[in-house]
């Protein structure tokens, strides 16, 4: 996972909650960030199971970071494949 170079995702993390119908709240600071449905929650639900499994908070946070889609803000790449 990249790194949080600025230290704001465990100085104020994500939180997230999964409801009955399979939708994923994204909320920081006490505030709904994002909804993320169907398809897309039934992944990210999945992926944050498997994260929490693994003990690793950091994947859990950049996650979250990811579905809120506000998280690219300098020279990220994408990985060639």
């Amino acid at each position: 996972m990249p790194e949080d170079a600025r230290g704001r995702l465990t100085t104020d993390p994500f939180d997230h909650r999964v409801t009955k119908d399979g939708k994923v709240l994204v909320s920081r600071g006490g505030r709904l960030v994002v909804t993320v449905g169907g398809p897309a929650a039934a992944r990210l639900a999945a992926a944050i199971e498997a994260a929490e499994g693994q003990k690793d908070a950091d994947a859990v946070q950049h996650l979250l970071a990811r579905a809120t889609g506000n998280y690219r803000r300098g020279n990220e790449k994408r990985p060639t494949r």
